[in-house]
């Protein structure tokens, strides 16, 4: 018999054992669209940053504590401070209770430091021009502009409260006020507007010895209203002698702080009249008020030192002479207000 024959139309090629040709042979359950597990490069895993110890996360909060603090600007605030006491020792004819003393400090810090802390969150953008404020913590990024202007807010909610609830409505309402004049006249019309900016703007830091008086007698009368002006005509020739050093800062920002829009010659004449007028209303006090030989002695031999050095700016028209009129000014309103405690004790014997 022959060998068996295949169907008619069924071509098969069959290779022969070993032969030349090359076979495909399909991988395990090709074609059904499930292979052989593949093997894929492991997902990069997350790392997450290691945990700061407790001496890092301590250092954060000190540093951001600190930033927090430089927005009420502390310097300025123990300057504003030191006019208030004094005012409270004048106005009681003593030493009043430490508890009310203490409780108008606490207020007035808590308004001026908000004050402050808003006037950084608007004026962050010119900050960033000038040398003398480049390093605010709003400049550097140590506090983000919402944080700030919310801190600001509540330190100002908080002030009102702390001194209606602990001193009087009207030292709160006088204290709130000053923040409101120094946001909205000073800080966002003046100070970018016009040359008498810090003349005008200068009345919200006056306002502490009106506060200071409040807190005692809970009333306003001649005396506190003549330290009013005493601090208002003090203010532009402490603040213009210091922007005679830092004029070339206000151009660049754009601030038409008087020394950057007027020769140094213009702006000392200016110093010169209000520290006349200054002195003054310093001796005016003494008869308003009815303070002693003490005080009165103070401040003509302050008054008379004050004009001397801005006399001496105008003569050498220096950035040194003025700087050393500004330094001075601290000096003079410390020692003056100081003199007033001293009268008090040494009349009354307190």
């Amino acid at each position: 018999m022959g060998p068996a024959r295949l169907p008619t139309g069924s071509r098969t090629r069959t290779a022969a054992p070993n032969s030349g040709s090359h076979t495909r042979t399909a991988a395990p359950n090709s074609g059904t669209g499930i292979g052989p597990a593949r093997s894929f490069p492991r997902s990069r895993q997350r790392v997450s940053p290691p945990r700061p110890s407790p001496r890092q996360r301590a250092r954060q909060w000190v540093s951001t504590a600190r930033a927090y603090v430089a927005l009420t600007k502390p310097r300025i605030i123990e300057l504003l401070l030191v006019t208030t006491v004094p005012t409270m020792v004048v106005a009681e004819q003593g030493i009043p209770p430490v508890w009310l003393m203490v409780a108008t400090i606490a207020g007035g810090t808590l308004a001026a430091g908000g004050a402050n802390a808003i006037n950084m969150y608007f004026d962050r953008d010119i900050d960033r021009l000038m040398e003398r404020t480049k390093n605010r913590p709003l400049v550097t990024g140590a506090v983000a502009p919402r944080r700030a202007l919310v801190f600001a807010l509540v330190l100002e909610g908080a002030a009102f409260a702390w001194l209606w609830g602990f001193v009087n409505l009207l030292s709160a309402v006088l204290a709130v006020s000053a923040t409101a004049f120094y946001v909205f006249v000073y800080t966002l019309w003046l100070k970018r507007t016009s040359s008498r900016n810090i003349i005008i703007g200068g009345a919200a830091g006056a306002v502490p010895v009106l506060v200071g008086w409040a807190a005692v007698t809970n009333s306003l009368d001649w005396a506190p209203l003549v330290l009013f002006g005493l601090i208002f005509y003090w203010t532009p020739p402490h603040f213009w002698a210091l922007a005679i050093r830092y004029r070339d800062d206000y151009r660049a920002a754009g601030v038409p702080m008087l020394p950057a829009v007027a020769s140094t010659r213009t702006t000392a004449v200016r110093i010169l009249g209000y520290t006349v007028i200054l002195g003054a209303l310093s001796v005016l006090f003494s008869a308003v008020a009815e303070m002693g030989w003490v005080y009165l002695a103070t401040a003509v031999v302050l008054g008379a030192v004050f004009l001397l050095l801005a006399v001496q700016v105008l003569r050498t028209q220096k950035a040194a002479a003025a700087m050393r009129l500004f330094s001075y000014s601290i000096t003079y309103i410390t020692l003056l207000f100081g003199a007033m405690v001293v009268d008090q004790v040494v009349r009354t014997g307190v």
